[in-house]
């Protein structure tokens, strides 16, 4: 993987794909670390309602409509980026993809669902 990555074009808002090739949900926001010292590096993807708090204030108030947790997935557990974000563990274990799991019965019989 590349150390310079375009944050806004290339990770965020994109698709995640666990190591089974399931996909679990959208990066909604990325916990940066060294911004003071001019040495910025992404430490965690955040995937959940709580984490659109930071878009503003249609962020915020989607936040508030929206019930949910947050899950923070260590940048470390990251296998690669392509279209998606790519994972190096299935999604169960890094507490992704509940939902999805949950509505899959209910939209099965969609086509292109599958």
């Amino acid at each position: 993987m590349s150390d310079t990555i375009d944050l806004a074009l290339g990770v965020l808002d994109h698709q995640i794909v666990d190591a089974d090739d399931y996909r679990c949900g959208k990066v909604d926001d990325l916990e940066l670390e060294g911004l003071q010292g001019g040495s910025p590096r992404v430490e965690a993807i955040l995937v959940g309602a709580p984490a659109w708090k930071g878009r503003g204030i249609m962020g915020r108030l989607a936040a508030a409509l929206v019930r949910g947790r947050m899950v923070r997935v260590p940048w470390s557990e990251v296998s690669g980026l392509d279209s998606a974000v790519r994972l190096k563990k299935p999604a169960r274990e890094l507490r992704l993809g509940r939902a999805d799991a949950r509505a899959r019965p209910l939209v099965a019989w969609l086509p292109g669902a599958h």
